[in-house]
């Protein structure tokens, strides 16, 4: 019985590349593409484990190549594509927002047109919940399905575009295609340019922690493992054209979030160190997945358990978190590109 073939773009990643592992010990008998560009964001140490298994195969290529990628679909005639390959950090995007335009609208537009001629059994497009805009400090308001898409950064903009241009190929085209739309995700294997690995890196190393304006932007957390469960749920389940949110129930200030590290870690909060707040930075996002419940998907972890199992990871894990610490990529704090040994 031949296999079928499961394309990850972005697989090298920190989302992506849990999701391969995910897939990976799950199912034997599927076939897992691993397709990433390589980028600063992406590593295949994280991989280490699962690269000889015979079911997994990594393509080094850009998402924006068309004869690259539709050369690939032509060959391996995938029956899905989950698709994860994005520029993510809003400040990046406040510096060039050229780059997340190429990658995150030109590369899913590619995707989409390779998917369209070599036809497949779903699309399923990864997006976030940045692409509602903000919410109000206010506990009972939160992201539906059907919030009004309203970005205000340059990333959720683009993600925004890729959402509506997925959308259009199911319409237009009949693509079976699903979006999901997730919180903020932590765990294993987070590129240290985001909060809760950066947090985590700085006071290990008695350093201090910058924080936006007065620390009290909320999020809600979803650990990365429940979030995998979900696209696998959505990828298999998901009704045709349907949008997706995925929320772990969660809401922290950034504030609460580095305390917590903070305190774990036996240390002060005279670590925290203030800083001038981010251009157009969003109050608060909150997710209602109600949709994705009653298809039968349950966070597993409360922020309690998976920010404790998050630090002890990365305590446990020198071999992967050493490398990518002395590596030479650059993370944006204040407007500023340093290098994360200063």
């Amino acid at each position: 019985m031949t296999k079928q073939k499961v394309l990850v773009t972005g697989g090298a990643g920190f989302i992506g590349g849990n999701f391969v592992q995910h897939m990976i010990k799950k199912y034997s008998e599927y076939e897992i593409y691993n397709l990433d560009m390589l980028t600063y964001a992406g590593d295949l140490l994280k991989h280490k484990e699962i690269e000889k298994e015979p079911n997994y195969h990594f393509i080094k290529a850009d998402i924006a190549d068309r004869e690259t990628i539709m050369s690939l679909f032509k060959k391996e005639h995938f029956d899905y594509v989950v698709h994860f390959a994005a520029e993510s950090h809003v400040d990046r995007s406040i510096l060039n927002p050229g780059i997340f335009v190429t990658t995150n609208v030109v590369g899913t537009q590619v995707l989409l047109d390779a998917a369209k001629q070599f036809p497949l059994k779903k699309f399923v497009h990864v997006s976030t919940d940045e692409v509602y805009g903000d919410l109000e400090f206010d506990p009972t308001t939160f992201f539906t399905e059907d919030t009004p898409l309203q970005p205000n950064s340059p990333y959720s903009a683009s993600k925004a575009s890729s959402d509506l241009l997925v959308r259009a190929y199911h319409e237009t085209f009949g693509l079976p295609v699903n979006i999901t739309r997730c919180s903020n995700n932590y765990g294993p294997y987070h590129f240290p340019e985001k909060l809760i690995p950066l947090t985590i890196s700085r006071v290990v190393n008695n350093e201090r922690v910058p924080i936006y304006g007065n620390g009290k932007n909320v999020r809600d957390w979803l650990h990365v493992l429940d979030h995998c469960t979900a696209i696998d749920l959505v990828m298999h389940e998901g009704i045709n054209g349907d949008v997706y949110n995925v929320g772990g129930h969660n809401e922290r200030t950034n504030l609460e979030v580095v305390q917590t590290i903070i305190k774990f870690l036996g240390k002060t909060d005279d670590l925290i160190n203030y800083v001038e707040d981010r251009l157009g930075h969003d109050k608060r996002y909150a997710i209602n997945p109600t949709k994705l419940e009653r298809l039968g998907w349950k966070p597993t972890f409360d922020f309690e358990t998976g920010i404790e199992q998050t630090i002890n990871w990365y305590l446990e894990n020198d071999d992967w978190w050493k490398q990518i610490l002395n590596g030479e990529y650059h993370f944006y704090e204040q407007g500023k590109t340093k290098n994360m040994k200063s």
